[in-house]
């Protein structure tokens, strides 16, 4: 996989308004998520229309609660290992929310963040992994800060607030492949 012009080449582009400058600082973490809408389902177009404000609020009841949010990622990774892209990863996506690392708080301004089509509590997809890794790599490659001691989930940015990306993520397994 390249990146070229802050996008991974070959991923469906699907342009969230939900992104805005970044500070002048260095992209030097990336931020590993987990979504599913509804929750513990998977497939169809919900979560790409969430990313992009064109969630039907009517579809679920569970989107209720969330039809007010605007959020986005820079990458998503379905079940099937295809990649969706919302936001170049020079700008700032909205995913990490209130959130810390070593001291430095609004993990926003200078991470990537990845969402991987699943749930806390489900095994993720091979093909994911196959994939993560794969995108991991040439993140890394075009953004050197981005070392593997900076690679986290939500959980380890926000925690008591965040769990994803889940007991399931096998962060050893993911590692291990970089």
């Amino acid at each position: 996989m390249k990146i070229q012009d802050h996008k991974i080449q070959g991923a469906k582009w699907c342009p969230s308004a939900n992104y805005n400058d970044r500070p002048s600082v260095d992209i030097d973490m990336l931020v590993i998520h987990n979504i599913s809408l509804p929750p513990n389902q998977f497939g169809g177009s919900y979560i790409e229309d969430f990313f992009c404000n064109q969630l039907d609020c009517n579809a679920h009841p569970y989107f209720q609660k969330i039809k007010d949010l605007q959020v986005s990622a820079h990458l998503l990774i379905r079940r099937d290992g295809s990649v969706v892209q919302f936001v170049p990863f020079n700008k700032r996506a909205w995913h990490a929310g209130k959130s810390e690392f070593n001291g430095t708080k609004e993990c926003n301004d200078f991470s990537i963040g990845i969402e991987l089509e699943g749930s806390d509590d489900m095994p993720f997809d091979e093909l994911q992994y196959t994939k993560l890794t794969q995108v991991t790599h040439a993140i890394m490659q075009t953004y050197p800060g981005i070392i593997t001691e900076r690679i986290v989930g939500h959980s380890d940015i926000a925690p008591g607030r965040k769990t994803d990306p889940g007991e399931c993520f096998d962060w050893e397994k993911y590692k291990n492949c970089l």
